[in-house]
């Protein structure tokens, strides 16, 4: 199986150095390239594809959310991992809707970080443990809310793996904590998906906000 290939996108020389170091540490992630803002970014994507963007939020000339709307729109099979120390619902909830498939502070272990790409890269979502709980609260606060009866019923372990995935467990941690393997889980969330119509992680989270399944504080 080929390694994964990443290019990552931050405007911080020291950020781009430190997030190289501990990722080209993963024999299976291959860094590629690095680019300073959203519009090299985009200039390197013409060149090469790789298979996982880690994109900062806040740069110059062209932010993380207009670059991952552009390269989610002209290179849909890229997926991109935002990685920044920006937590507000005000660049969160775009970010995700730009097109990222999982979100990550960068005050987040070298471990969460490196398991955000290998989901991304799987064709999940990632998103940390903060992350996942503004989201949650987010979505209950400001969305009409969903009648439970309107979703098909979760089973007794469909419900458990739910609420891990809300506090921000990446599918390895989630196997874990219910010693189970991850291709069971990876099930459960298929399952999931499958049973209320959506299409990853996010919107389980989403759905399940909506029809308080999931709550935070």
């Amino acid at each position: 199986m080929p390694n994964i290939r990443v290019l990552i996108v931050d405007d911080d020389p020291l950020v781009r150095t430190a997030l190289a170091h501990f990722v080209s540490r993963d024999p299976e992630i291959d860094v590629i390239g690095e680019t300073e803002t959203g519009l090299e970014a985009l200039a390197y994507l013409e060149k090469d594809r790789p298979d996982v963007v880690m994109m900062d939020v806040q740069m110059p000339e062209m932010n993380g959310i207009e670059a991952t709307a552009a390269i989610t729109e002209r290179w849909p099979e890229v997926r991109v991992l935002a990685v920044t120390t920006l937590d507000g619902s005000d660049t969160v909830l775009p970010m995700l809707s730009a097109g990222a498939s999982g979100y990550m502070l960068k005050d987040s272990s070298a471990e969460s970080i490196l398991a955000g790409v290998r989901e991304v890269y799987s064709g999940a979502s990632s998103l940390s443990p903060r992350i996942a709980s503004m989201l949650v609260r987010h979505v209950r606060d400001s969305a009409p809310s969903a009648a439970t009866a309107d979703l098909e019923a979760l089973t007794e372990r469909e419900a458990e793996v739910l609420d891990r995935l809300a506090q921000g467990m990446s599918n390895a941690e989630i196997a874990h904590a219910l010693i189970v393997s991850e291709g069971t889980v990876k099930a459960h969330l298929g399952r999931i998906m499958s049973k209320w119509g959506v299409r990853d992680r996010v919107q389980i989270l989403v759905t399940a906000a909506r029809a308080g399944l999931v709550n935070f504080g």
